[in-house]
């Protein structure tokens, strides 16, 4: 028997995924990935298995660094960044760009705030299901929310960059309200 104040989170969770159309469903096993990401100008290695050692993880595909959308997106994840950090979540966003353009979105639109990370080959793009089916390789924009068990907790796709941060953020507020 789930516990009353868990299965209303759960519910409300699910409310929240509502709509969206990814592969990976709440519930579903998030795929571990390594790859070069950048943080405030400077490169390093990121792993998902030991992001998720120190908290969820807010994971967002978005379509191509210095575009009106992604850099809109963007700025809203830095705003945000302080809020998902004191919940003990953390950012990061991925795209097929490469990493020296990463490198300078990581300052310029991100603000320094959180990592951005290249998949160069988009096999990461591919295990989460964001593939963009008009441009291959590039990702659609969808955003995930990891619970640090590695399952995904939320999923949300669609074009508006700002529903992607509320949402996310919506979603860690009720892991942290529910203990997990």
């Amino acid at each position: 028997m789930i516990p009353r104040g868990m299965a209303a989170t759960g519910a409300l969770l699910l409310a929240l995924a509502g709509g969206a159309q990814a592969a990976l469903k709440p519930g579903d096993a998030a795929p571990s990935f390594a790859t070069t990401a950048a943080l405030a100008g400077k490169t390093f290695g990121f792993d998902m298995s030991a992001a998720l050692k120190k908290g969820p993880v807010v994971l967002y595909f978005f379509p191509k660094a210095f575009t009106q959308g992604c850099t809109l997106e963007a700025h809203a994840f830095a705003e945000s960044t302080p809020e998902f950090n004191r919940l003990g979540a953390s950012v990061v966003g991925i795209s097929h760009d490469d990493i020296d353009t990463l490198r300078k979105f990581s300052t310029e639109a991100c603000r320094d705030q959180f990592a951005v990370a290249s998949d160069p080959q988009a096999q990461t793009i591919r295990a989460y299901d964001a593939s963009s089916g008009a441009r291959p390789g590039t990702a659609n924009r969808i955003s995930y929310v990891i619970g640090q068990n590695g399952k995904v907790v939320y999923v949300h796709e669609g074009i508006d960059p700002m529903e992607h941060v509320t949402g996310t953020l919506e979603a860690v507020r009720q892991m942290k309200g529910a203990g997990r």
